[in-house]
């Protein structure tokens, strides 16, 4: 590595870049360019034939299959087993051979020259080398957490079904830069130079900002363990805003040319979140709520007619009314194609949050709702239709993402016979809750039943044994005064999204680039020509100043230039709601059996079905996540396919 890592240094070593040049263009540019290709890769997708897609990802189905099933990770398929180990042998072999190498050349006489021990040389040595691999497991971090990426949908998934990832590296990191900066401490304190930990140097390492981003990323770190994260969603929420001073004290502590090998990562989320903040500030259009009397509401916002999004999608959601700060990921139950200017998500009462949202929407003087959105975010496409059949097995308000396939089939129906024959097993804990199946017909649109559909739901209703009286299952349909303020949902960069990302990511980098050369060659590299020093703080703060000025100038050039699309876009939106308020549609009620008093025999209805390929999907708490996958791992059914759907974190 020393060989031809030196080469490139000596032939890349120039005089607008100096050594984080060549860093950039090993570790940085590679991912950035992935990136972008990605970019046309899923424009050419969203605009092809969907078939040759379901050829190539059935060839990967064996490699889908859960392996793990009720360990402490969860269910894991084949490939997710495999990057885990191949990412946990580079770290191993990295740490590895850095500590070797450099315990070889630790000798008594060296150590004693420094007035040392040699085992306090080693702890220095392991300190430093546990920092690096620390860094190495940051580079991967931010990938997962980049919701419009153009780089997951490569291998198949999405930010909101990586997120768990995100979560196994951030546990990881943390422990490694921990135990960094423990090494250190006990370094500094058996050498009698505890005093460095205050150290702000200005030329090389500074170990004070190391500590303060170790600080803030230790209080992250204490609210992402599950019962905290769930139990105090907010404490988890305004505390892991802390990333922010985290890379901030992190890129002032390890300076630009360290900094290189995350930035990929961090570069690419940084321009996600930006965009993210610019659809934020607009305030979306609410046509109508449907209330249900299981306390679960379902939201219609008005949208762009062009603008179209995938089954299975989430969107996040802010009611400044309740929070200013809050945002909840909720997932799509409408179909883009069905349903070409309304975009509905089903949300039930349970936390705080939603809490307050249904007590606003049930007070008698209710009007409207201000409402902003970021989304929708999801797979690129969907390929149900390479099964003969899907079995659908939700739970409470797991349904949501079933509702949206089901949708979109009905409008595949229209004009395709090779829809998959379709059983829906949604299991609910009391009969007000069947009423969800009423949303499988939206609110608005020319569908009036299910007829064109292979449908089959067996509805379970656990914690009652006979259904409740009619009156009070009734939907109520409220529909919300016009605000002149608010606008259909539309695209941040508009239709061709995929390919202004790629033009943003490649302008503002060559931008970043430019500016950074001309300051390096014209002001930095005189004074260091002189004998002066440029201290890495300063460098880092340039570097940043450059990053974001050109991330942020790029963006919303982009934004600014598809706004005025939108704007004419949202002028033809007209929505007529059709009557639909608790009175199922016939076919609907045709296709469906409820058992009440039981949960289902999940074993015996995915292994009764019979078909070369069976979709096993299943969205809802985790224990019926886990028995769906023990039940396709299990080697009973070789034509199960699992597919879990999971937006708890």
């Amino acid at each position: 590595m020393n060989i031809w890592y030196l080469k490139i240094w000596t032939n890349t070593n120039s005089t607008y870049f100096e050594t984080q040049g060549t860093n950039m263009l090993i570790y940085t540019l590679p991912i950035l360019l992935i990136s972008v290709l990605g970019c046309f890769y899923l424009h050419m997708l969203k605009n092809s034939d969907s078939s040759k897609t379901v050829k190539l990802r059935s060839r990967w189905e064996v490699w889908r299959r859960p392996v793990l099933v009720n360990g402490p990770l969860g269910i894991v398929s084949v490939v997710e087993l495999a990057f885990s180990l191949m990412l946990l042998a580079l770290l191993a072999w990295y740490f590895s051979m850095y500590l070797s190498n450099s315990f070889a050349h630790i000798t008594a006489e060296d150590s004693e020259a420094q007035g040392e021990k040699v085992w306090q040389t080693k702890l220095e040595s392991t300190g430093l080398y546990l920092g690096l691999v620390g860094n190495l497991g940051l580079a991967f971090l931010f990938f997962p957490v980049t919701r419009a990426s153009s780089i997951l949908p490569l291998v198949g998934l999405t930010s909101e079904g990586s997120m768990r990832y995100h979560i196994w590296l951030g546990h990881t990191v943390m422990i490694l830069l921990t135990a960094h900066g423990l090494c250190y401490v006990v370094y500094w304190a058996s050498t009698s130079h505890i005093s460095k930990m205050l150290e702000w140097a200005t030329d090389e390492i500074s170990n004070l900002a190391g500590e303060i981003s170790l600080l803030a990323g230790l209080a992250l770190w204490a609210t992402t363990f599950p019962r905290i994260r769930r139990n105090m969603f907010e404490l988890f929420f305004y505390t892991h805003q802390l990333y922010v001073l985290f890379l901030i004290f992190y890129l002032l502590h390890v300076g630009i040319s360290i900094i290189a090998l995350i930035l990929p990562g961090v570069y690419l989320f940084m321009v996600d979140r930006y965009l993210r903040f610019l659809q934020s500030r607009r305030n979306v259009r609410l046509v109508s709520a449907r209330l249900l009397p299981s306390e679960t509401v379902e939201l219609n916002f008005s949208k762009c007619p062009g603008f179209s999004y995938a089954p299975m999608s989430n969107v996040f959601i802010n009611v400044p009314s309740i929070s200013s700060l809050q945002w909840h990921p909720f997932t799509v139950s409408s179909s883009s194609n069905l349903e070409p200017e309304l975009l509905s998500v089903i949300i039930k009462k349970e936390g705080k949050w939603t809490q307050k949202l249904y007590q606003e929407l049930v007070k008698p003087s209710f009007e409207n709702l201000n409402v902003s959105v970021e989304g929708p975010y999801g797979p690129a496409s969907v390929d149900y239709q390479r099964h003969d059949t899907l079995v659908m097995v939700s739970g409470g308000s797991g349904i949501a993402p079933f509702i949206s396939i089901i949708r979109d089939m009905i409008h595949r129906s229209k004009a395709s016979s090779t829809i998959p024959n379709v059983v829906l097993v949604p299991i609910f804990k009391t009969s007000a809750d069947l009423t969800m199946l009423d949303l499988l017909l939206p609110v608005s649109s020319n569908v009036s039943d299910l007829s064109g559909l292979r449908l089959k739901i067996e509805a379970y209703v656990t914690r009652e044994k006979a259904p409740s009286s009619g009156d009070q299952n009734r939907i109520r349909t409220v529909r919300f005064k016009p605000n002149p303020a608010a606008m259909p949902l539309a695209p941040v960069l508009g239709p061709n999204s995929w390919l202004w990302l790629a033009a943003v990511i490649v302008s503002s980098f060559v931008a970043y680039l430019l500016l950074i050369g001309i300051v390096t060659r014209f002001y930095i590299y005189p004074i260091e020509q002189s004998g002066g020093t440029y201290s890495i703080t300063s460098r880092a703060l340039l570097h940043l100043l450059f990053l974001c000025t050109c991330i942020v100038a790029a963006s919303s050039a982009a934004v600014m230039w598809n706004k005025k699309r939108s704007s004419m876009e949202a002028k033809q939106v007209h929505i007529t709601d059709r009557e639909l308020e608790s009175v199922p549609e016939e076919s609907l009620v045709q296709a469906t059996t409820v058992h009440f008093g039981g949960r289902p025999d999940l074993e015996k209805i995915l292994l009764g079905i019979n078909g070369s390929s069976i979709g096993a999907m299943v969205s809802g708490p985790s224990g019926l996540r886990r028995g769906v996958a023990a039940i396709c791992s299990s080697g009973l059914g070789n034509n199960l396919h699992f597919e879990a759907i999971s937006f708890s974190w």
